[in-house]
């Protein structure tokens, strides 16, 4: 009996050492789950998140190209119906509108270090090849403003879809990436179309202009009022408002990228700041006021919110 009693109590003994690390294990991991890796609590799910990659931006880049559409080549600043590149807000050699180019880069650095691929009329289906040739400069920031010519079309059914404007906008960026992979990409906002149909309808020789056919889905019809004209508007301004959600967010994805916050839609551009041709495209002064809202985002230590 005393053999057996010695015997049980050496099994459980035995036993026991054998649990208690279980136990132990058991213990810590449940420390753990309760502190930071709860199934159901806030910590868990910030750590199902993917990390936001470590934003990397230099203020002051040593090229600069441009890439995008008729606002970017000057289009109706100069004169009626051309392109005027040397007023680009973004790689213009005119003093008067000092680009962003010019202020980063100086007058000298300007011209030999900078470079405008952007097309009048493009749409965002043309950005894939207009980053490739921007990519083979190797620059150190490329400017991106593109989206107006999307939204202007004969009519607002003709809009490019939202999803279409991603996917195009997203291979833009991964063609850059390929070729380019350390070059920092600023992305402007879609102008608010709205606010210059508002802001040129007031101008005689601007409407006559317009009705040769420039962004009928807004800017036809001018003086109409009616209810189908009012919506056919609110469309393609909600439409403006989808593409530069579009830009923000796959801006965000890239810690080479900066977008403007919405800075250039949110500008009140004046009868000042328009082409004295067709009421609607910047002319020199607005040319210069997107240069100063580019300076002012590129250099700023932190984007914009």
């Amino acid at each position: 009996m005393q053999n057996r009693s010695a015997s049980h109590r050496s099994r459980t003994a035995a036993a026991v050492l054998t649990v208690l690390p279980v136990i132990a294990a058991a213990a810590l991991t449940g420390c753990d789950a309760g502190r930071d890796a709860t199934t159901n609590g806030p910590a868990a799910e910030q750590q199902r998140r993917p990390a936001t990659p470590a934003r990397i931006w230099d203020r002051s880049p040593a090229s600069v190209a441009a890439v995008g559409d008729s606002i970017t080549r000057g289009f109706d600043a100069c004169s009626v119906l051309t392109d005027c590149p040397e007023v680009s807000w973004a790689t213009g050699t005119d003093s008067a509108v000092r680009s962003l180019a010019m202020r980063l880069l100086g007058a000298s650095g300007a011209a030999s270090h900078s470079w405008n691929h952007a097309e009048t009329g493009a749409r965002i289906d043309r950005l894939p090849e207009q980053m490739t040739l921007a990519a083979e400069q190797k620059p150190d920031l490329v400017t991106v403003m593109i989206g107006a010519n999307d939204a202007c079309r004969d009519s607002a059914k003709l809009m490019t879809p939202v999803a279409d404007f991603r996917a195009s906008f997203q291979v833009s960026m991964r063609q850059l990436r390929s070729r380019a992979p350390k070059t920092q990409v600023y992305v402007s906002s879609v102008p608010d179309l709205k606010r210059l149909w508002s802001t040129g309808r007031d101008n005689p020789l601007g409407k006559q202009i317009w009705k040769l056919g420039i962004c009928k889905s807004m800017l036809g019809r001018a003086d109409d009022m009616s209810a189908e004209a009012v919506a056919r508007r609110t469309a393609v301004q909600e439409r403006v408002v989808a593409y530069n959600e579009v830009l923000r967010d796959v801006c965000a994805k890239d810690r080479r990228c900066r977008y403007d916050g919405g800075a250039v839609f949110d500008y009140r551009f004046t009868g000042e700041q328009l082409s004295p041709w067709d009421w609607f495209h910047p002319g020199r002064n607005g040319q210069a006021r997107l240069a100063e809202i580019a300076y002012r985002n590129v250099t700023a230590r932190k984007p914009p919110a």
